[in-house]
């Protein structure tokens, strides 16, 4: 214990600010905002804080270690949900004298997702005392006191969480060993039994019952019960030893597990032999003559029990503190990241990169040598006065790229297309441009047709047709280079076509479909639908076509935009054409004509490269 207390102390000095090494490239924040998450906000107790690497993700965890009572306060929650694990360790049962039980130790409970609330009041932490020894003659070894996380008044399970103190040892009344957390050993002189553990009985047990004495020469006491097992029945050979204690790995993670809560061993009769304490502070029983003494107190912290006095009169001794641990996650760590570029995070076993912006993709770890990618460029732009929704972004993605340390990967991410203008000068919308990755780039999406140019361009996804005067217009192709004629690889769909003579615009193409035809009696055509990927960790629909827009008839609507961040043609009643959401390479929707005839189209949405590969 040594050792760890002087590591934590420095660790305890710390300020937040110096934590901020933990953060370094952690998780983009949902909405849109980046920067570093973080846990609870909370006080109480020394601070221990850990890292734990599992299958190449690397927790921070911050644990709150109580050694005497106190309060857990938390005055914020985090980004890693309101729960805590608690780790209960009551204090152990004192040991009793002349071939004393030895004391049973403090309960163990491990309690994992324990919710914290806002607004709370500091949560009452209740350490256990350890149990007093037996001197000469004296009744049997005191029981531990319970350690609480919780108001002692509060409703066991809700707002109180308890481990019992454990049972004392068996004294020279005879009577059996104290039930408790764990029982405490039964004396040796009399045989009598071992205390029950588990006392309240909680799920899973919080301890075990203690040995049974001898009754028979030399009258060999029964060792308190631990966490982990029973106390050893006293024997004529005098190996009453305390039951082994339970690790836990909450004060300072899995490279630096702590034993608690082992049992005391009971008073020996053998001459010169001491019964062992359990692993996790049970103090050891007292050897029989002519070397007779007395038992050893529990380590402090440790809720061990108190170890039973050797024969004749020699007293057992006190049971060890208990403690308490709070530890939630503060941080996310990209240790395990093979690579450098964009935002990194972990999920299920593979790191992550996620490029909003353009960057560059750089190897660290010659191990790389494939990787998953998603390529989506930005989308179109939809067009002013009656425009055609934009096409949508190509959308490429596979796995097992090959990959290699030879030089850093540049990667750029297409910007969305510009909006096209309304009256009085109405004009074209732009087109998305491109996105690479190594060999991998995605073709922009296509212009909208408008007022002015009828047909849609092409691109990854063609853009919508305008509603330009001959009403014969048509969508744009898909899977074109962007604004020729080039074929490029699969990545999208055509746009839509004009629904007649001064009708409704098209809907720009999608990755997962075409865009759909204006329709001359009712409204502008739809976008067509995006597609759905997981790559990021959670399944999100990329690249949907903007929706037309209609030139005339005010209480006709524009296309919707497809699922995918399509933006929507404008509504019949309001103004607002509604641009392509950004990271999607969605298309932009198309604008109203008459009434409204300044109104200009969506811009298209930019587009997003992603980039994942195991841990």
């Amino acid at each position: 214990m040594g050792a760890r207390s002087s590591r934590n102390t420095a660790q305890n000095n710390r300020s937040d600010g110096h934590l901020l090494e933990y953060f370094r490239n952690t998780f983009v924040r949902g909405g849109g905002a980046s920067g570093p998450l973080s846990g609870l906000t909370a006080t109480g107790g020394v601070i221990s804080d850990y890292e734990v690497t599992s299958s190449g993700i690397t927790t921070v965890f911050r644990a709150h270690i109580f050694t005497s009572s106190g309060t857990f306060t938390v005055s914020a929650l985090g980004d890693f949900g309101s729960n805590v694990d608690i780790l209960l360790v009551a204090g152990g049962g004192g040991g009793s004298n002349d071939r004393g039980g030895g004391g049973g130790a403090g309960g163990f409970r491990e309690i994992t997702s324990v919710p914290i609330t806002l607004p709370a009041s500091p949560y009452q932490i209740t350490v256990g005392a350890g149990g007093a020894g037996t001197a000469s003659d004296g009744p049997d070894g005191s029981p531990g006191g319970d350690s609480i996380f919780g108001p002692p008044s509060g409703s066991e399970g809700t707002t109180k969480r308890t481990a019992s103190g454990g049972g004392g040892g068996g004294g020279p009344s005879n009577t059996p060993g104290t039930a408790g957390g764990s029982g405490g050993g039964g004396r040796g002189l009399s045989g009598a039994t071992g205390g029950a553990g588990n006392n309240p009985p909680t799920s899973p047990p919080q301890g075990n019952p203690g040995g049974n004495g001898s009754g028979s020469p030399p009258y060999g006491a029964g060792g308190g019960g631990g966490a982990g097992g029973p106390g050893v029945n006293g024997a004529p050979s005098g190996t009453g030893n305390g039951g082994p204690g339970a690790p836990n790995v909450y004060a300072y993670g899995p490279t630096n597990p702590v034993t608690y809560a082992g049992g005391g061993g009971g008073g020996g009769g053998v001459p010169g032999t001491a019964p062992s304490g359990g692993s996790g502070g049970g103090g050891a029983g007292g050897a029989g003559p002519p070397a007779a003494d007395i038992g050893q107190p529990g380590t402090y912290a440790t809720g061990g029990g108190g170890g039973g006095g050797g024969n004749n009169t020699n007293q057992g001794s006190n049971g060890g503190s208990g403690t308490v641990v709070v530890r939630y996650q503060i941080g996310q760590l990209t240790a395990a990241a093979k690579a450098t570029g964009g935002a990194i995070s972990f999920y299920g076993g593979k790191t992550i990169h996620q490029f909003l912006s353009s960057g560059t993709f750089t190897i660290t770890n010659p191990g790389l040598t494939s990787v998953d990618y998603l390529v989506v460029a930005g989308g179109g732009g939809g067009s002013g006065f009656g425009g055609g929704g934009g096409g949508a972004g190509g959308f490429r993605t596979g796995s097992g790229l090959p990959v290699s340390t030879a030089s850093p990967y540049p990667v750029t991410v297409g910007a969305g297309g510009a909006a096209g203008m309304g009256y009085p000068s109405p004009g074209q919308s732009g087109a998305g441009s491109p996105s690479t990755f190594s060999t991998i780039t995605s073709q922009g999406g296509g212009f909208a047709g408008s007022d002015l140019v009828e047909n849609g361009s092409p691109g990854g996804s063609g853009g919508g047709a305008g509603t330009y005067a001959p009403g014969s217009g048509s969508g744009g192709n898909g899977n074109r280079e962007t604004g020729t004629s080039t074929p490029a690889p699969s990545q999208g769909n055509n746009g839509g076509g004009q629904g007649g003579q001064n009708g409704r615009a098209g809907g720009g193409g999608g990755a997962g479909g075409a865009g759909v035809a204006g329709n001359t009696n009712d409204r502008g055509g739809d976008g067509g639908p995006g597609t759905a990927s997981d790559i990021s960790g959670t399944s999100v629909t990329y690249a949907g076509g903007g929706g037309g827009g209609v030139r005339f008839g005010p209480n006709r609507p524009g296309g919707t935009g497809g699922p995918g961040g399509g933006g929507a043609g404008s509504p019949a009643t309001t103004q607002g054409a509604v641009s392509g959401t950004v990271n999607t390479g969605g298309g932009g929707g198309g604008a109203r004509g008459y009434p409204v005839t300044d109104e200009s189209g969506g811009s298209g949405g930019s587009g997003i490269v992603i980039i994942a590969y195991p841990s």
